[in-house]
C-alpha cells in the first residue's frame, strides 16, 4: 500500500517524520526491544535529525544505520554520518553504525553487509528521492545485483563517483518504509514515480507499503 501525504510546506513535512519515526521507534521498541532505524542523506532530513536528538523518547534503545554513504574521509563534512553525529543523534542513541566508506567502496559494502544482516527485518528504512529520481546511492542506469545486501557504487553521476549502498533487497526488508521529498526542483521525479517510471525510487517501493510525504511544490511544480 501506497500512501502519499501533501503537507503546506518542508517544516509540515519535518515535523510529520519526526512525529512517524518516534511512533515507529516506540512501537518496535514495545515488540522487541530496540528500534532498528535506517538513515537517509542529503540535506532534507538533516533538522529531523537535529529535532530527535532532542525530542525524542526511547532513544537510548535505537540502532542507527545508514542508507548509503560517500567514500570520503570519516571526518568530512560530506559524510552521512558526519551529518548525523553533528546533529546529536548518533550520540544519544543505543547503537551506531556509520557504513566505513574510508575503506573504499568494495571494503565497505563487504563490511557493512555483515554488520546489516543481523539487524533484518529493519524497523524503519528513511529514504529521499533525487531530481533524477534516485534514492540513497542508487541511480538511474546502474545495475544492482539481486542478491547483494550491499553495494559498491562507482561513476555515480554526482560527486564523489564512489559510494557504498544499501541495495533494493536490503532496504525493502523493513516493516515500514518512509519517503520524504521537499521542493519544486523534485517534482517532476516524483510525478514520474507516481507514473510507474523505472526510477530508483520506483524499484525500492514497488510492491511494498510504504509513507510518502511531500510539501506543496509537489502540487504546484
Amino acid at each position: 500500500m501506497s500512501i502519499w501525504r501533501v503537507l503546506t510546506d518542508a517544516e509540515a513535512v519535518t515535523a510529520e517524520a519526526v512525529s512517524l519515526i518516534q511512533q515507529a521507534g516506540d512501537e518496535a521498541i514495545a515488540r522487541h526491544g530496540e528500534f532498528r532505524l535506517v538513515l537517509a542523506g542529503g540535506s532534507t532530513p538533516r533538522e529531523i535529525y537535529r529535532r530527535l536528538a532532542t525530542s525524542a523518547t526511547g532513544i537510548g534503545k535505537w540502532r542507527l544505520y545508514y542508507g548509503d554513504e560517500r567514500c570520503l574521509p570519516v571526518d568530512d563534512p560530506r559524510r552521512n554520518s558526519r551529518m548525523v553525529e553533528e546533529s546529536g543523534l548518533a550520540a544519544k542513541a543505543g547503537g551506531h553504525f556509520p557504513i566505513p566508506a574510508e575503506l573504499g567502496a568494495e571494503a565497505a559494502a563487504s563490511a557493512y553487509a555483515w554488520t546489516i544482516e543481523s539487524a533484518l527485518p529493519f524497523d524503519l528504512v528513511l529514504l529521499g528521492v533525487g531530481e533524477d529520481g534516485h534514492t540513497a546511492s542508487l541511480f538511474p542506469g546502474h545495475v544492482w545485483p539481486e542478491t547483494d545486501l550491499v553495494v559498491a557504487v562507482h561513476d555515480a553521476p554526482k560527486p564523489p563517483a564512489d559510494r557504498v549502498s544499501l541495495s533494493p533487497r536490503a532496504l525493502r526488508d523493513c516493516r515500514h518504509m518512509l519517503v520524504i521529498a521537499t521542493g519544486v526542483a523534485k517534482a517532476d521525479a516524483l510525478h514520474r514515480w507516481q507514473a510507474g517510471d523505472p526510477l530508483p525510487i520506483h524499484a525500492v517501493t514497488r510492491g511494498i507499503s510504504h509513507t510518502v510525504l511531500v510539501d506543496a511544490s509537489y502540487v504546484t511544480g
